[in-house]
């Protein structure tokens, strides 16, 4: 019996892929992987990828695009990297894997903590703080220093909203929970760390205004404009300080179908100040109601002036007092008509990485532990020989 230890290469039917395993054993040539995916182990993540319950649903959107992120690393694939410029324009431009992680994809010292929280924003939270997708860690000479705090979105392209445009027209749908404004306003906050002043100077202009009930949306709705302006001016002041906050990883299909295009993955990353524009560029004037973009300036502004105030958040106080008559489980949504301007590139109409990379991606047979949704119209389209 033989042992291997790191990059090792597995034959398979004739053809051989390059895969990163802490450990292969084989007498004479090689055994069947354990179910894992490419970059993630179990002394390197806290999920163990060679049980079934780390494949569940949840779990798996979280850790795929990691994967893929580290996967893209060895093919030297920069992922798409959406930031803000002085005008409060979203341009695009590349960043290493590196840099969205704070290391090293492969590196023995990167820990991929799931569902966690970031440690360093406890002293900013009043309440218990929110767990995010992935936080990063540094885990060389047992600091188990935090890199970075990253939301993760995988999203279909396209989605319903543009699945019958052209191809350069297709876009994604990206669901926005309430955690991610609370991430959010942590991130914006820790750049005016020594300048909290200047934060309340900025925003004390709107806040500071007397007589205005801020839970009454008739009330707080003129002033939408205004709290606009000063998160701007906020970003604007800082612009060099903008960093990885979402991970965005696509994966296209033939229009509305479940079937995978050939060039299937890509990887897209937004900055915590480009991902304002999501909410931010989307307000409309002419709403009779305050609508959950608005809404969602109105919590990430009052959770900015709190930190300015007092140093620390009352981030379950905000997202609850605030509501406007909707519930709050979700910040807001955007259809693929809203997310193709700021995305469009060629990586978008035809992504890098392959659909047949995935074997290269999920390993050992991890793909039989996948459990999706048991919903019958994909069942349905997934097998259209029923209707031949």
């Amino acid at each position: 019996m033989k042992y291997a230890l790191g990059l090792i290469v597995v034959f398979n039917e004739n053809l051989f892929t390059i895969v990163n395993m802490t450990r292969v054993v084989w007498d004479g040539m090689a055994k069947p992987l354990e179910p894992s995916l490419y970059g993630l182990n179990k002394n390197n993540s806290n999920k163990d990828f060679s049980k079934p319950e780390a494949w569940g649903k949840n779990q798996f959107n979280n850790a795929f695009p990691v994967a893929l992120s580290c996967y893209a690393y060895v093919k030297h694939i920069e992922p798409v990297y959406l930031t803000l410029d002085n005008e409060m324009k979203v341009t695009k431009s590349k960043i290493s894997v590196d840099g969205l992680f704070g290391l090293e994809p492969l590196s023995e010292n990167l820990f991929f903590a799931f569902e966690s929280d970031f440690t360093p924003c406890r002293t900013m939270a009043i309440n218990r703080l929110e767990r995010i997708d992935l936080v990063t860690m540094n885990t060389q000479n047992m600091q188990n220093t935090c890199l970075r705090p990253i939301e993760i979105k995988l999203t279909a392209l396209p989605d319903n909203a543009t699945a019958t445009l052209s191809e350069n027209q297709y876009g994604s749908e990206i669901v926005v929970r309430s955690p991610s404004i609370i991430y959010l306003a942590l991130s914006i906050a820790r750049t005016y760390e020594k300048e909290r002043s200047r934060l309340r100077d900025e925003l004390g202009k709107v806040y500071n205004k007397s007589g205005i009930d801020w839970t009454e949306f008739n009330e707080a709705r003129p002033f939408i404009k205004e709290l606009v302006d000063a998160i701007d001016a906020i970003l604007e002041s800082k612009i060099e300080g903008q960093t990885p906050f979402m991970l965005q990883p696509i994966w296209k299909t033939e229009g509305k179908t479940l079937h995978l295009n050939d060039n299937c993955f890509d990887i897209f990353v937004w900055s915590d100040f480009a991902f304002t524009r999501l909410f931010i560029d989307n307000i409309s004037a002419d709403h009779e109601k305050i609508s959950r973009y608005m809404r969602t300036v109105v919590w990430l502004s009052k959770m900015l002036y709190d930190y300015a105030a007092n140093g620390k958040i009352n981030f379950k106080q905000i997202i609850d007092t605030y509501t406007y008559g909707t519930k709050n489980d979700k910040a807001f949504a955007t259809n693929g008509n809203v997310t193709n301007p700021y995305m469009a590139c060629d990586e978008l109409t035809t992504p890098r990485i392959g659909k047949f990379e995935l074997k290269n991606i999920i390993l050992g047979g991890g793909e039989k532990f996948l459990s999706p949704e048991r919903r019958l119209d994909a069942a349905i389209l997934a097998s259209p020989e029923l209707f031949e």
